[in-house]
């Protein structure tokens, strides 16, 4: 397998798309959808724009939807839920769809829909999306970071970093030398940013420019504090038509 890691999706080709695609916005799009997940919603739907989501949202009979969205960290006004992990409990989301759209995770779901495997990966779920792949066995994988609305972001990099990790790890049934870095360095960066950080990951995240973001806008320590746990979930997106992600 040939791994290439993009620190933001206007950072991936726009040819020759990857047998596999991984998306990760750790802070907070693909941890809310891996807790959504775990916690019985029915899917999530991702949307690159409020007009699409709308549109869709109001096809779906409501008792059975929830629109979730923010936008530079805040909820946006008139949606049921905002983009916390700790939101998504059982109780709300059980059974329903939500309908999603975020700064700049939903984005980059957008930017690889048409990938022949797309899931979606936290530092919650990592080990559990690597089990997938080396199951899965894809030739190209391409890992795709959210960024900041274009930018570099440093927590992407870092769970990039992780499932790598995981990749590489004997233990994991697949002899090292079966994954390659595809001579990617930004990939054999980030998993040197993992190395570095692997056991003070919420220090990582609030080192941040979006974790510091995140301090400032309001008491988000719960909600680092969740998406910096490592492996606490088994739920693995995966898209099952395109933008629509379930439990696999």
């Amino acid at each position: 397998m040939r791994l290439s890691y993009f620190h933001s999706p206007d950072r991936v080709p726009g040819e020759g798309m990857g047998d596999a695609a991984v998306v990760i916005d750790v802070l907070r799009a693909t941890t809310t959808m891996a807790w959504a997940l775990h916690n019985g919603a029915e899917a999530v739907q991702a949307f690159a724009d409020l007009a699409s989501l709308d549109a869709a949202a109001d096809s779906w009979p409501a008792e059975r939807r929830l629109r979730a969205g923010e936008r530079g960290g805040q909820k946006l006004d008139g949606f049921d839920l905002g983009n916390s992990p700790l939101a998504v409990t059982p109780e709300v989301v059980n059974g329903r769809r939500i309908f999603m759209s975020t700064t700049n995770g939903t984005r980059a779901l957008d930017r690889v829909q048409s990938a022949p495997l797309l899931f979606t990966c936290a530092l919650a779920n990592r080990s559990a999306v690597a089990a997938r792949l080396l199951s899965e066995q894809p030739k190209t994988i391409w890992v795709v970071g959210s960024g900041w609305e274009g930018a570099y972001s440093l927590e992407d990099s870092l769970a990039a970093g992780a499932l790598i990790e995981a990749l590489l790890r004997p233990a994991a049934g697949v002899a090292m030398e079966l994954v390659q870095l595809a001579g990617n360095d930004e990939a054999a960066a980030a998993h040197a940013l993992w190395l570095q950080w692997q056991s003070q990951p919420e220090q990582a995240l609030r080192l941040a420019s979006h974790g510091q973001r995140l301090q400032r806008l309001g008491d988000h320590d719960a909600d680092l504090a969740c998406c910096a746990s490592v492996d606490t979930l088994t739920v693995v997106p995966q898209q099952c038509e395109p933008g629509v992600l379930q439990s696999s």
